[in-house]
């Protein structure tokens, strides 16, 4: 429910208005030299306040390991990092709490948990919670020292030139999604199993875990399926298996075949936003006009590129830690 991975495996908790946020991470090896200063700019990235367009909500963001660490390194045994919330204003959810946001958690969560559910910020639901992720990202990249993954923003509102997508959303008082490409280069070949257990299979399980992603596509993506096989086929130059194109963005059969890992993830535009909108008053059951108050995001994909390259991170140091323990089979 809220873990994932199975050699490298973490566990998200907390609130975005509770005391804390956290992850537990299992089955990093031991001995990795590891600070606090490792994981800051990472953490740094994800922020909001910083960059036009963001939550002016400002949280320091200071990882807090309370396991797992000794003497600077890795023991090989559970580590658990805290981010404390400080810069907090609850009064917001409670004035609204009577008319659940569209496009968020918020009426399935009361169905589900039967209003038990900690509904400010959005709870359990909120983005605040990928900051573990990305904590845990920061880590999983120090060990994959040798592969690069970068992801950038590459549509904002449908627009390739960022600041043109943000003044949409500004000169309309609404919110705007965005595109985010993630390039891995340095690849292994042979991580990935056939079927469920493809690279394409966990990377999407884990990218749908961000919230506000509503798509996925490898290499060519849709645009595949107006191709011919003969155009999309990646011919093999070498023995090293290096390909003269990249449609299929790197994996074949659910395995890396050692070219660049390429995907694209469609992030919807923020729920919450300043335009009036109509919902239900569940407790009136009639629908009502309301506008959403509170700190939000123009557009959650600004920040969106660093927890990408975590969550990648994580998907193939998992794998990469199974495929050394699994028998070598010598015909």
């Amino acid at each position: 429910m809220n873990s994932f991975g199975r050699l490298f495996r973490v566990s998200i908790f907390g609130e975005s208005h509770g005391e804390c946020v956290g992850i537990t991470i299992d089955g990093c090896p031991a001995g990795l030299l590891l600070t606090a200063e490792d994981l800051l700019f990472d953490l740094e990235r994800r922020k909001g306040g910083i960059q036009k367009g963001t939550t002016p909500r400002k949280e320091d963001d200071y990882p807090i390991f309370k396991s797992g660490i000794f003497n600077g390194k890795t023991t090989g045994f559970p580590i658990t990092i805290l981010f404390e919330n400080n810069n907090t204003r609850s009064e917001d959810y409670q004035k609204q709490r009577d008319i659940p946001r569209p496009g968020h958690a918020d009426w399935v969560a009361h169905q589900k948990f039967g209003g038990n559910e900690d509904y400010r910020g959005g709870g359990h639901f909120s983005a605040r919670l990928t900051t573990g992720l990305v904590a845990a990202g920061a880590i999983a990249k120090k060990i994959l020292a040798s592969i690069n993954i970068s992801a950038t923003i590459i549509e904002v509102g449908g627009e390739t030139n960022i600041e043109k997508g943000l003044q949409k959303a500004i000169d309309t008082k609404d919110s705007v999604g965005g595109i985010i490409e993630c390039i891995v280069t340095g690849m292994p070949v042979g991580i990935g199993e056939p079927y469920f257990d493809s690279l394409e299979s966990a990377l999407a399980h884990i990218m749908f875990a961000i919230p506000a992603v509503k798509g996925i596509e490898f290499g060519a993506g849709f645009k595949a399926a107006k191709m011919f096989g003969s155009q999309h086929n990646d011919a093999i130059e070498n023995i090293k298996g290096k390909t003269t194109t990249n449609y299929a963005g790197g994996i074949v059969g659910g395995i890396s075949n050692g070219n660049n890992l390429i995907f694209r993830i469609a992030i919807k535009p923020t729920s919450s936003t300043p335009k009036e909108q109509t919902s239900l008053n569940w407790n009136t059951e009639q629908m009502e006009k309301f506008s959403i108050k509170g700190r939000h995001d123009l557009c959650v994909a600004l920040r969106a590129p660093v927890i990408v390259e975590a969550a990648t991170a994580i998907v193939l140091l998992d794998m990469i830690l199974l495929e050394q323990k699994l028998p070598k089979i010598i015909n």
